[in-house]
């Protein structure tokens, strides 16, 4: 996910629609539960010191290298207390009892978090859970740490928000010159030199063991971004060639380190919590514009009808009804259906009923041309959504609230602004944009590319004989069945669940700490070591201040 797509996720959230969703049981993500700890590690005068070993891997100076998952970022940005239990910072930590040395990363200046560029804000803040209204929404008060203030490394800790695999080769992409069109600002401030490239500046420390987890935006930003094709997937080509070098590197520097994949989009809340049918015939603002708004859609229904019985298939697959007695399902966009547009003109134009329809709403005949050619232009692509579509997690505050850009295209077109309004409706009567819906066919790239990514990793991780961490099996695992931690049960559910931060895709403190030590046991099984694990119950699950 980019540092954009951070903030509209944050500057989004803060909607009370969520209250069905967070009512149930949000306290269980704060348990106090100490059965996993390890009394040796918590009390010694209990029993025999322990004595660790690192095994065959020498932890001196451990780097950690990837994107915004390796940095710490959680709640939708990066801030200091998230940066203290980022999995690097809590590895070196045990490390540390097998001889690791002191680990280092570049600190936001406060707990707000975000970034400002010359004074204004390009990041953040970060969003907590607020008991007074039950539900997500940014923190009060406004980022401080200011980009081009420069504090270069050396640093530990390597992982840079929104990276993707062939920026980590890229010389200048911390340069402040560069921004925003090719460089990071997050990297800028921490860059050694301005043309350096993230991987000179771990290969400059000579690390003797190193954590890559690097990739996830490859892929996972054009899911993000709904496959808008803003933030497309990387080529393969490209992707096989930067994790090569990479790794080619890493290696030659270390033969020691752990490598993770990618996980897969539909484990994660982003992805699963809005469902394709939230429009509730209860809710005072929706249920009593059910008739009317079938009413509406009953005109473009009869076209679609006619369309097919023309030859064009499937198109009454496109037709929209509203229950009166159940949840429907939001109208959108989608790009992979034939454009229908003129078709949908040319027949209203046709129709003789169409005039009448039109002066209905208090417009004359006369504007009958104009409505038909907006029927066509809104609903050439349209569709309700079905249970194989995913609305990410941004969309939520969108849907039932009125697009302004589109309202008042709407009234430059000769509508009413109440009429406008009442054909903007986000979700309803303007369908929801493909940047906050992905639809079968994009969710097919989505798979296809996380598969080949990963059969790479796996790959190099067999060749230069790393630890390996299926990430992706690992978090389909938490997403299918739960994880048992102590008594505290995580699951991938949105706030609920104590595995996800409440941006719905980066991991909380208490599901980096899992994270932690699934690493731990895959270094230890690998080099020999027999570092303790942490206890998960002793971080949060999410965060109320």
């Amino acid at each position: 996910m980019d540092y954009k797509s951070i903030k509209n996720t944050t500057m989004k959230l803060n909607n009370i629609w969520l209250l069905a969703l967070i009512l149930i049981g949000f306290t269980a993500c704060e348990s106090d539960d100490d059965s996993l700890s390890d009394p040796l590690i918590k009390d010694p005068q209990t029993g025999p010191t322990p004595v660790y070993t690192s095994g065959t891997a020498d932890f001196t100076t451990f780097v950690a290298i990837g994107n915004s998952l390796t940095a710490g970022v959680s709640d939708g940005t990066l801030f200091r207390r998230g940066q203290d239990v980022s999995f690097p910072n809590v590895l070196s930590q045990q490390f540390a009892l097998a001889g690791g040395g002191t680990f280092t990363q570049p600190l936001i200046g406060d707990d707000i978090g975000g970034l400002l560029f010359g004074g204004m804000q390009i990041a953040g803040p970060r969003i907590i859970f607020n008991p007074a209204i039950q539900s997500p929404g940014p923190i009060s008060g406004t980022p401080t740490t200011e980009v081009s203030n420069i504090t270069p490394g050396p640093y530990n800790n390597m992982g840079i928000p929104a990276a993707k695999s062939f920026h980590l080769l890229a010389p200048g992409y911390g340069n402040v010159a560069n921004f925003p069109a090719a460089a990071n600002p997050y990297f800028v401030r921490m860059a050694s030199t301005p043309n350096a490239s993230v991987l000179e500046d771990v290969l400059a420390q000579t690390p003797t063991f190193f954590s890559l987890w690097i990739g996830a935006n490859d892929v996972l930003g054009y899911a993000t971004s709904g496959g808008d094709g803003t933030n497309p997937i990387t080529d393969q080509a490209t992707f096989d060639g930067a994790m090569t070098a990479i790794v080619s590197s890493l290696a030659a520097s270390s033969p020691d380190g752990i490598i993770s994949n990618i996980p897969n989009v539909t484990d994660a809340p982003y992805f699963t919590t809005v469902p394709f049918a939230p429009l509730s015939p209860a809710n005072p603002n929706f249920g009593p514009q059910i008739p009317t708004l079938n009413g509406i859609f009953g005109q473009l229904n009869q076209v679609y009808a006619f369309l097919e019985s023309e030859g064009i298939p499937n198109a009454t697959e496109r037709q929209i009804v509203f229950s009166e007695t159940a949840a429907s399902a939001v109208v959108i966009n989608d790009e992979s259906l034939m454009d229908l547009s003129a078709q949908i003109e040319g027949v209203l134009n046709a129709s003789p009923t169409f005039p009448a329809f039109v002066e209905s709403f208090g417009l004359p005949a006369a504007a009958s041309p104009i409505v038909a050619g907006l029927f066509g232009t809104v609903y050439g692509q349209t569709r309700q959504a079905n249970a194989n579509d995913f609305i990410i997690l941004p969309a939520l505050p969108v849907i039932g609230q009125v697009n302004e850009a589109q309202s008042d295209f709407l009234q430059s077109s000769g509508l009413p602004e109440a009429l406008a309004n009442q054909f903007a409706i986000g979700g309803v009567s303007y369908p929801l944009e493909d940047k906050w819906v992905v639809i079968p066919t994009e969710l097919v790239e989505i798979q296809d590319a996380t598969a080949a990514f990963n059969q790479t990793i796996s790959n190099l991780a067999t060749q230069f004989d790393l630890a390996f961490f299926d990430v992706n099996t690992f978090f389909n695992g938490v997403a299918t069945n739960g994880f048992q931690a102590g008594n505290a049960f995580m699951t991938a559910d949105y706030v609920t669940g104590g595995t996800f931060s409440l941006d719905g895709f980066h991991p909380s403190p208490r599901g980096y700490a899992i994270i932690t030590n699934q690493m731990l046991g895959l270094i230890n099984a690998k080099y020999g070591s027999n570092l303790p694990t942490v206890n998960p119950v002793d971080y949060t699950g999410i965060y109320l201040d």
